[in-house]
């Protein structure tokens, strides 16, 4: 389905959807065993748009097995890296010739704007599973430098069956960021979408299967954390565990390994994001533009939004009038509207939390400079005003702790010394960025701030040959994204010969 973002056209196509609503194991679209389903509902209205099948250890069981039984099979693992290529680019040409429908169902069930649906979330996930597609024929294997005696040969080699849990704030890209580096590298999936979002994560398999993808090397068992996250978590059989949430869940994994067969686990968690303005800063509207879409981008609900805006005290007064200025053009809204930039909260009880920080700031001090409200409540909606506080201060709650709504807090400083130490100042190290004119400053600071991305005049997480991952309570045992993704997916391999 192509779209075209005009609001009739939009709507007209919503009218159209179907969705798919049960498990995918073994290559079938299945109930869960027990019969039970859950509600996934529209946050824009808060309506519900399905019922979802609710799987639990017995599901997951069901899919592990599968995937181990596709994976012993070799009709994956052992496929010829070209033939598995050509499967996977299928898979990326069936996602984008379905992309109008996947942008649709993620901005229903997330409530994100179509624009960036339509036009930067469907689109990466095409590319990253075309660009680990693209990466299987050209990955090599070493000869270590043995005597003549000896050949020596260094190998990766598939983990085996790997549990992916994923979060609700981008439904189909962490999908692709999880499934594209595991499937190229020859290892059978079982997926776990976030509750609240399961829709595309559904789809997808579907289309993976009609690609090409052999029967039970992708299975997605829909549920919930504390039922089929855990079962995938605590499961003997299952190799690795690839994760993507908040810091609080990802604790439970890797308990999990410990109470299990010691799999290996990956985590990509929350974040705290600094954005340092020096005083030197080339272009403050520049400066403004990338820390509105830092702070605001996705409702705020992403890892590594710009939630810290640490200014220098001589511009902090001029650019927060700029910020100020802009952020009022980024229209709250339906987000099937493309005119509006900002949607809804993911969930009524998001939304209390995220209220809750901007009354948490208020009471400590912090001056509110616009924003701070709920609104278009007759909509049923979850919707929050974009907000900035000025004056805050680095040991406030919302200085502190990811609120994953549209808060941006600002924060001045006076020495490099004193914003690198605020900056640093946190659990967290995902990303960050610095704006400066001077490149030893530049230089400096990106080496000095703990974070896995830091980016410099510019808000970026970078593009899909760069890793993202955090230091600290931000991550733990890889990185998605890049080539270097495919190795936490693989086993290292030695093969000593005895030469005659």
């Amino acid at each position: 389905m192509s779209l075209v973002l005009e609001p009739k056209a939009i709507k007209a196509a919503v009218r159209k959807l179907t969705f798919r609503t049960q498990a995918f194991i073994d290559g079938k679209f299945v109930s869960a065993k027990s019969g039970r389903t859950f509600p996934t509902e529209n946050p824009a209205t808060g309506k519900p748009l399905a019922q979802i099948a609710a799987c639990d250890a017995v599901d997951v069981d069901r899919a592990v097995k599968a995937a181990r039984k596709a994976f012993e099979s070799g009709a994956w693992s052992r496929m010829k890296p070209g033939d598995r290529k050509k499967i996977l680019l299928k898979f990326a040409d069936l996602l984008e010739a379905n992309a109008g429908e996947l942008a649709l169902l993620d901005t229903l069930e997330a409530g994100k704007p179509i624009g960036d649906c339509a036009t930067m979330d469907i689109p990466d996930t095409i590319h990253c599973i075309r660009w680990h597609a693209e990466a299987i024929d050209k990955l090599y294997g070493h000869v270590s430098p043995t005597g003549p005696e000896n050949l020596a040969l260094v190998l990766r080699e598939p983990v085996g069956v790997v549990g992916c849990v994923v979060p609700w704030n981008f439904p189909a890209q962490m999908v692709a960021w999880k499934i594209g580096p595991a499937l190229a590298t020859g290892n059978s999936v079982v997926l776990k979408p976030a509750e609240l979002t399961s829709l595309s994560a559904i789809r997808m398999a579907e289309l993976a299967a009609e690609a090409g993808v052999p029967t039970g090397v992708f299975n997605v068992v829909p549920g919930f954390g504390e039922t089929a996250g855990r079962a995938i978590g605590r499961h003997m059989d299952v190799d690795m565990v690839a994760f993507t949430g908040s810091t609080e869940v990802g604790r439970y994994f890797l308990k999990y390994s410990a109470d299990s067969n010691l799999k290996r686990i990956t985590l990509e968690c929350g974040g705290k994001s600094p954005q340092v303005v020096f005083a030197d800063a080339p272009d403050l509207d520049m400066v403004a533009t990338n820390a509105v879409s830092a702070g605001f981008w996705n409702m705020g609900e992403n890892c590594s939004c710009g939630s810290r805006l640490i200014v220098h005290k001589s511009v902090k007064d001029e650019l927060v009038t700029k910020i100020a200025k802009l952020a009022k053009t980024w229209k709250v809204g339906d987000p099937l509207d493309p005119q509006n930039r900002l949607g809804s909260m993911i969930e009524k009880p998001h939304l209390e939390k995220v209220l809750g920080y901007i009354e948490s700031g208020k009471a400590e001090g912090a001056r509110l400079v616009m924003g701070g409200k709920r609104v278009m409540e007759k909509t049923g909606g979850y919707f929050v005003e974009v907000t900035i506080f000025d004056e805050v201060t680095p040991q406030m709650k919302i200085a502190r702790e990811e609120i994953f709504g549209p808060v941006l807090s600002v924060i001045p400083f006076s020495t490099e010394e004193q914003a690198l130490a605020i900056a640093n100042d946190t659990n967290y190290g995902l990303a960050a960025s610095l704006y400066t004119r001077d490149l030893n400053t530049a230089h400096r600071a990106a080496r000095a701030i703990r974070a896995g991305t830091v980016s410099v005049n510019c808000f970026s997480e970078g593009d899909i040959t760069t890793p993202f991952g955090g230091y600290r309570q931000s991550g733990f045992g890889g990185r998605d994204k890049s080539i270097w993704a495919h190795e936490q997916y693989t086993e290292l391999k030695t093969i000593w010969m005895q030469l005659a």
